[in-house]
């Protein structure tokens, strides 16, 4: 099976801009490297460009004879059809099957359909699916397309916020998850704690970072692992205290008592891998309270969790630790760095001192 991460994303813009202020336009674009626009125009520029144009680092053919005029000038070449029909499907299907590098698939009516009917055709083959998208929230759509996703999508926007926003899709974080000592557990009474229950299915050794500081948390692990008296709930982090902060994909900090239905959070596993999942609910009740603190590098930091069996850290031999049994001397897994401050959720630079 090909995993999610096999083929690395791309994002493509196609200006809509005026011609008078399309170097303007360009020379806002961060991280994007190929225009779907004519090499002519953007000649200079030092963007790659995929384009119905042998002048193109990318050339696009709208039939079989042009693509084999293209294979046969050395060039890679693609394919663009607009999917109607699954006879359409197929269509691209072959094309792949002739040696097109990528395919363009056009579906303006029905998109999702289509577009995993192609992807579960072509996801083991060497041809990379992009499709066409009007707006940030249809690329985060495309990318997630039966799980894998398409390789790449072509954006047709005039705003540079748009694609900032788009660029944000295929943003992802390596965190130095590395071991914590624990050198305190008390425990605190009772509070309201958030349990974070969301649209993805984690698995064994992933979690959320937790902490009461935004440059120390602990890796606290989801629900996959049931009692005699509970059923697993791998979609769920029983996070911590209204208080703490995790790390969201947009690079800031939120409270869990700010996250709510359709926000996004960073699920990290124990080697620092991570990946976006989706908020369904927030649940904040009353529960009793344990505090933990620990000590990564040098630095220190604390958590309050709620005291019970089926809260739990993950050692590091990839064992996993119940809140409730956790006592001064023990190693679990967690993040730190540098202090630095935070102005409502945003890093800055600035003297900070948080205990």
């Amino acid at each position: 099976m090909v995993e999610a991460a096999a083929k690395s994303k791309e994002l493509i813009v196609r200006p809509t801009v005026a011609k008078a202020g399309l170097e303007k336009f360009l020379s806002k674009l961060k991280n994007v490297s190929m225009l779907n626009a004519d090499p002519k125009i953007v000649a200079g520029k030092n963007f790659k460009t995929i384009f119905e144009s042998n002048d193109a680092d990318l050339v696009i053919c709208r039939t079989f004879d042009e693509m084999k005029a293209a294979k046969t000038a050395g060039k890679t070449f693609g394919y663009y059809k607009k999917v109607l029909s699954n006879a359409d499907v197929d269509e691209i299907e072959r094309a792949s099957q002739a040696g097109a590098s990528f395919v363009v698939v056009d579906a303006n009516d029905w998109k999702i359909i289509p577009l995993e009917n192609i992807i579960a055709k072509l996801h083991k083959s060497r041809t990379k699916v992009y499709t066409t998208a009007s707006s940030s929230k249809e690329v985060k759509t495309m990318f997630s397309v039966l799980e894998l996703g398409v390789d790449g999508v072509i954006l047709s926007t005039d705003s540079e916020d748009e694609v900032e926003k788009a660029g944000q899709q295929l943003s992802t974080v390596r965190f130095p998850i590395k071991v914590a000592r624990i050198t305190e557990v008390k425990d605190v009474g009772t509070g309201e704690r958030v349990c974070v229950d969301t649209a993805s299915m984690m698995g064994m050794g992933e979690g959320m970072l937790i902490g009461s500081r935004s440059n120390f948390m602990l890796l606290v692990h989801n629900e996959s692992v049931g009692s005699s008296f509970t059923s697993p709930r791998p979609f769920r982090v029983n996070a911590g205290a209204v208080y703490c902060y995790t790390i969201t994909p947009d690079g800031n900090t939120r409270y869990l008592s700010e996250l709510e239905s359709g926000a996004e959070v960073w699920i990290v596993n124990r080697e620092g891998q991570s990946r976006r999942a989706t908020v369904g609910r927030s649940k904040i009740e009353t529960r009793p309270l344990r505090l933990l603190r620990a000590e990564i590098e040098g630095e220190t930091g604390t958590v309050i969790l709620q005291n019970a069996e089926t809260i739990r850290l993950m050692k590091p031999d990839g064992k996993l630790l119940s809140v409730t049994e956790v006592k001064p001397g023990d190693e679990v897994m967690g993040y730190a760095k540098p202090a630095s401050g935070r102005h409502f959720g945003m890093e800055v630079d600035e003297y900070i001192v948080e205990k």
